[in-house]
């Protein structure tokens, strides 16, 4: 077998590891998964029956509940899937019984710069090229639920338009919503980076006719910022999704009221497209331990979580349960700490924040890498001095976690590249800081390079947790705000634009206002609202542009800095690498 990840792509490692996989049913078997409860998609993947495995196991013991996160990025990213797929290969080989929770990759990142989120090297999970592409459609079938609302929206709109009550009624049967073309709050969605439909123009008629649409501005957001992955994402069950589903805010009517799915009567159908989303994926790491995959990323965007669903049966099929949050501490493990754990009501025993030699050398100084460009000198040559600059980062992320009240582990994720001196100044700043380190090199040598790792995971978890969230959600949505900001991103303060403070203290007056969690919209690549500020920047101000509010996931996302929700295509994006070679039919170039 081809197994050197120094010099192999990581397609080719899954493509001869994939020859040696174990079927899917001898992997929900080990799990503990009975026959009926298992729906398989071929030999190697399958959905899971969520509410027979729940219902039969609603008072089996809980397994002991992990989150990775990380550092701030470089565009290249810090391995979290990875190293979560290293800590379970790795906890396995000290004889736990150990699942992963991670997220299904977006088409976007898979087909732009970042890659198809497996993990990488030998610490990745197959089948690759499944996963990474249509996988068992839930993605598909978001897309198809979000843009039926819209198709639902338009078309009134265009009814309301052209018919008087009397024939509106007649065709119809639905009384007349007053829908204000000015105020539609949702556009269409689509899962790839297309920055040229973030604007655009819909329903232009043709030959004066009126038949052709409603004629306005709209936008595209990426498939994975859709409220619908919002809602599967913190859905606890069937019933849950279809009611959420129901109160999706689409538009607003003259009156200033919200027009919803269930205004519309779209919901029931909505829900049918969902039908097969909600149950969760499994499929196996590089060495046969199972993975469940539910919802999508997008931390900075959106929740960027796996799911609450994949979490609940984790936590009573496993010894230890690991699920992955999106990007690094500020963004994902923010959300995970105060929102997803709101509606699960699971408390985590311990958190992985993942750092790389490379990242904290950008945050020390050195030019951010550019995806699919020869990495700046800087990364190539030993540099102690420029990584422990860069550790105020890591420490900024470590009292994160601190605060939350459970244990952290750093976890080193090194690279072969990577020289002794370095690692050794992340060790002892993080030593120093009274954080528990481990040097992992998982990517390299899978589960046995990941035993520090594995026990410094252990160690943390015979700890006590004191989980307190960050805020009380019965406090001001602003309130909340400028404490996020302060106290996880390190601003001074808060400054709203008029939009923005219009439309919190409309959320505000809502009297649902205190079931709504704060979704924050910022870049991934600072701690601040800029990305061209590295390392734990001092002496700013986070700028709220913007926000929206999803009324069905419950959930207010303020809007920083320059940010969309419809991520762009670079200029030299992963597909051009990707093909196919037509002898044996087998993808080449996914990374």
């Amino acid at each position: 077998m081809v197994l050197d990840p120094v010099h192999n792509p990581d397609w080719k490692i899954a493509q001869e590891a994939e020859a040696h996989m174990k079927p899917v049913a001898q992997i929900a078997e080990e799990l503990g998964l009975l026959e009926e409860e298992l729906l398989p998609y071929g030999k190697y993947m399958a959905k899971i029956d969520q509410k027979a495995v729940r219902s039969r196991l609603a008072h089996a013991p809980q397994a002991k509940y992990v989150d990775v996160t990380a550092i701030t990025p470089t565009p290249l990213g810090e391995g979290k899937s990875t190293s979560t797929i290293g800590l379970v290969e790795g906890l396995a080989k000290r004889g736990k019984c150990v699942s992963a929770a991670i997220r299904q990759p977006s088409g976007g990142p898979t087909m732009g710069m970042k890659g198809s989120a497996a993990g990488g090297g030998l610490a990745q999970c197959i089948p690759l090229t499944p996963y990474s592409l249509n996988f068992t459609g839930d993605i598909h079938a978001i897309s198809a639920a979000h843009n039926l609302a819209m198709t639902a929206l338009t078309s009134r709109m265009q009814h309301e338009r052209n018919y008087d009550d009397e024939k509106l009624a007649k065709l119809s049967g639905m009384r007349r919503l007053h829908i204000d073309p000015t105020r539609v709050a949702c556009g269409f969605v689509m899962d790839f980076c297309v920055q040229a439909l973030r604007n655009i123009i819909i329903g232009i008629e043709g030959d004066g006719r009126r038949n052709d649409g409603f004629m306005m501005r709209s936008h595209f957001d990426i498939t994975v910022a859709s409220e619908v992955m919002s809602i599967l994402s913190i859905a606890r069950d069937l019933r849950d999704l279809r009611a959420r589903l129901g109160r999706i805010i689409l538009a607003y009517d003259r009156a200033g009221k919200p027009v919803t799915c269930e205004d519309l009567e779209v919901a029931g159908a909505m829900t049918a497209w969902l039908l097969e989303a909600i149950k969760p994926n499994l499929i196996q790491t590089l060495e046969g331990q199972p993975v469940l995959v539910h919802t999508g990323p997008f931390g900075n965007i959106a929740l960027g979580q796996s799911s609450v669903i994949a979490d609940l049966v984790g936590v009573k099929l496993s010894e230890i349960h690991v699920t992955e949050s999106g990007f690094a501490a500020d963004m994902g493990f923010e959300k995970f700490w105060n929102i997803k754990c709101h509606h699960s009501q699971l408390i985590p025993d311990c958190a992985v924040i993942v750092a790389t030699v490379r990242s904290l050398k950008s945050h020390g100084g050195a030019p951010v890498p550019k995806p699919g460009l020869p990495l700046p000198e800087a990364y190539c040559k030993p540099n102690a001095g420029m990584v422990e600059k860069g550790c105020a980062n890591l420490l900024h992320h470590i009292a994160t976690v601190r605060k939350s009240g459970i244990p952290a582990v750093v976890c080193i994720n090194r690279f072969h590249t990577d020289t002794a001196e370095e690692v050794g100044v992340i060790r002892s700043m993080c030593e120093q800081a009274g954080a528990r380190v481990a040097v992992s090199e998982h990517w390299e040598k899978g589960g046995a390079g990941a035993l520090e790792l594995a026990d410094a995971v252990l160690e943390a978890l015979a700890e006590p947790v004191h989980f307190t969230p960050l805020y009380d959600w019965q406090s001001p949505i602003c309130e909340r705000i400028e404490r996020i900001a302060h106290e996880v991103y390190g601003a001074d303060g808060v400054e709203y634009s008029p939009l923005a403070k219009e439309k919190l203290a409309g959320f505000q007056a809502r009297p649902d206002a205190s079931e709504l969690g704060i979704c924050m919209v910022k870049t991934q690549y600072s701690l601040s609202d800029d990305p061209t500020k590295k390392g734990a920047p001092k002496g700013w101000q986070l700028h709220v542009r913007d926000a929206v509010c999803f009324g069905g996931a419950g959930l207010v996302c303020p809007i920083a800095g320059d940010i969309s929700l419809m991520p762009g295509t670079g200029s030299n994006p992963a597909f051009r690498r990707i093909d196919v070679d037509l002898e044996t039919e087998q993808v080449t170039g996914l990374f």
